[in-house]
């Protein structure tokens, strides 16, 4: 299926890995042009080599913390317009209300909550005055199934939803598409160290991580690039109908009945 992104100019921000990468391999595989946006140059030279060898497409890195005041206008100086932006950096610790004290909570929502907010309040504007744009956030279904043991990301993820779905409302009033992705537990070296966490804590085995998977649905952890190619696909003309939502990818966890 041609999704129409031949060309296209898409910004990924934490894209030097996991999901980020696999999206911007997506956008790659369909002749999209990918940027990737990551604190490290050594993970974003891997990432752009892997997408080289891959797709055949040079992707650009920038070497930038979206977590610092001032990212966003440093980003857009010099990453220029782009069509597509894929907002997907942060990594929000577990634990519940006594675990996390409050510089840790608010070091932690300076990249996932107010950096994906800072950047979309940058961006849309350009977006809107070239009657045109698309902007994916990339949030988590803790959003959406609030757990007390990932209190911080819960409410994080919550709060971002409301906030795509407030401005994916609006926006195509002036030609822009915001919506969401709700990826649920997902294959990467992140989800594998909390799950060997886990295991430890409850079989007294990091080895064992892979048998807290079996209950998922499918039996397994999702794939980067399945969440990678819905992304892409919501992001093209294709999808040109979407915006104000946000899509749960859990393959059905939160309404399955237990047992």
């Amino acid at each position: 299926m041609d999704l129409q992104l031949q060309g296209r100019r898409v910004l990924v921000t934490g894209g030097s890995k996991g999901i980020g990468l696999a999206i911007a391999l997506s956008f790659a595989r369909e002749g999209a042009l990918p940027t990737l946006v990551s604190r490290s140059a050594d993970t974003l030279d891997a990432a752009t080599a892997t997408i080289l060898a891959e797709t055949g497409v040079r992707a650009t890195a920038l070497a930038l913390d979206m977590g610092q005041p001032g990212a966003e206008a440093a980003l857009l100086a010099q990453a220029g317009d782009f069509d597509i932006l894929v907002n997907n950096a942060g990594a929000i610790p577990g634990g519940a209300l006594a675990d996390i004290d409050e510089s840790r909570w608010r070091q932690a929502w300076e990249l996932k909550l107010f950096g994906y907010i800072n950047l979309v309040r940058a961006v849309l504007p350009r977006m809107q005055a070239r009657g045109a744009g698309v902007i994916a956030n990339i949030i988590g279904m803790a959003g959406a199934a609030p757990r007390s043991e990932y209190i911080a990301g819960s409410a994080a993820n919550a709060a971002l939803m409301a906030f795509t779905q407030a401005v994916g409302a609006a926006s195509p009033r002036s030609g822009v598409r915001v919506f969401g992705i709700n990826p649920s537990p997902t294959r990467s070296d992140r989800m594998e160290a909390m799950l060997r966490a886990k295991a430890t804590a409850q079989f007294g085995d990091a080895d064992r991580w892979m048998e807290l998977t079996t209950q998922l649905p499918f039996g397994r952890l999702a794939e980067p690039r399945e969440i990678a190619d819905i992304t892409a696909f919501c992001c093209s003309p294709l999808a040109g109908y979407l915006s104000g939502t946000v899509i749960n990818v859990d393959g059905g966890q939160m309404y399955a009945t237990p047992g």
